[in-house]
């Protein structure tokens, strides 16, 4: 479970989408959109460690808080 992967989701591996900014005379640009991660202290294995989690995770208890 211990990944060092940037802007991933440790819990459903979440990471960054791939768009594009249209402006109005229809000119394309590519664009990222980031995934709402925070760190926090998690139980992972009975053990308290530090998980970089989205947002979306956090607010479906799918990992548990640490102290």
């Amino acid at each position: 479970m211990e990944s060092k992967m940037a802007r991933r989701c440790e819990i459903c591996d979440k990471g960054p989408l791939v768009g594009n900014n249209v402006s109005h005379a229809n000119n394309k640009t590519k664009r990222r959109t980031l995934p709402n991660l925070q760190r926090i202290k998690a139980n992972v294995g009975g053990r308290p460690m530090r998980v970089r989690v989205c947002t979306r995770c956090i607010k479906a208890n799918k990992v548990e808080k640490a102290g």
